[in-house]
């Protein structure tokens, strides 16, 4: 199995195939190949910022001479004006790298920021719930979209399909039933020597009496209702975690926290995110100057 490294590797190799192709013939035509100069990362927006060290990996993965020194660290607090890092080399390699960069760090901060402000609501209500991302990720980018979510204070729920068992409703119908699905999965855990957390999908309260007479890590309550989920939480009576997961929103929330749970899932966090608006501009440029 590859390592994170190496799918980020193949990542940027990717991008920036699609991207220069047979050559950035802009930037050839124009900018000599020896020509030096200092690029700045400037914030347009207030929010958190994350992902300056995949940002350093793809001015050196282009350019291993490029040089890259950071003013703000990733899980920080950013406002217009900021200026997180400066990047000195080569002219050409500033303006190749550039689109590669931003748009991994502007939806990385998008996700982060999203992330932080969904856990800190939850925070501020008073409730212990812990804010879980899903896998509904853009192909190619988990790791970074993953890694966002925790710089925004946020928890990953699982990476892929490799590290936990999460028995859903579709698992379970052709199982036959959550019985079936849980004691197979305990069966295969056995059989092939494997140490994962099981955690099973439930739909009403006899799925839920299923899941807790076999025994898992984990409940997920899909779809119920506030008042559903504090019953089943009660029922639940800590022999397991649980979670909410199913339409949730930032505005619907909070009840669901306030009836126990230990965790909320979200797909919005990394799948309807907006990046964070900032910009890659030459050292000395008036662009850098916020009036």
């Amino acid at each position: 199995m590859l390592t994170v490294d190496e799918l980020n590797d193949r990542l940027i190799d990717l991008s920036f195939a699609e991207d220069i192709g047979d050559g950035d013939h802009t930037t050839l035509c124009c900018i000599p190949e020896t020509e030096m100069g200092e690029s700045k990362l400037l914030i347009k927006e207030e929010g958190i910022f994350a992902g300056v060290e995949i940002a350093k990996k793809v001015f050196h993965r282009f350019d291993p001479t490029m040089q890259v020194e950071v003013y703000i660290k990733d899980g920080s607090h950013v406002k217009p004006g900021d200026i997180v890092m400066s990047v000195k080399g080569k002219v050409r390699s500033l303006l190749q790298t550039e689109r590669l960069m931003l748009n991994i760090l502007q939806r990385m901060s998008g996700i982060a920021t999203m992330t932080h402000k969904y856990q800190q609501a939850l925070i501020d209500a008073g409730t212990k719930t812990r804010v879980l991302d899903t896998r509904k990720t853009t192909p190619g980018m988990r790791m970074l979209e993953k890694e966002a979510v925790k710089i925004g204070g946020g928890m990953n729920h699982r990476i892929g399909l490799f590290d936990m068992i999460l028995l859903k409703d579709n698992h379970i119908d052709f199982c036959g039933g959550v019985h079936n699905a849980i004691s197979r999965a305990k069966q295969y855990l056995k059989e092939h020597n494997k140490d994962l957390k099981i955690e099973c999908e439930v739909r009403n309260w006899k799925e839920l009496d299923e899941a807790l007479a076999e025994g898992c890590d984990r409940i997920m309550f899909d779809n119920f209702t506030p008042e559903d989920t504090k019953k089943a939480v009660e029922i639940v009576g800590g022999r397991c975690e649980t979670e909410s997961s199913g339409s949730i929103t930032l505005e619907t929330m909070i009840p669901y926290a306030k009836a126990g749970v230990d965790f909320i899932s979200f797909g919005a966090l990394t799948h309807s995110v907006k990046g964070l608006d900032m910009s890659f501009k030459a050292a000395g440029s008036d662009k850098l100057i916020i009036k």
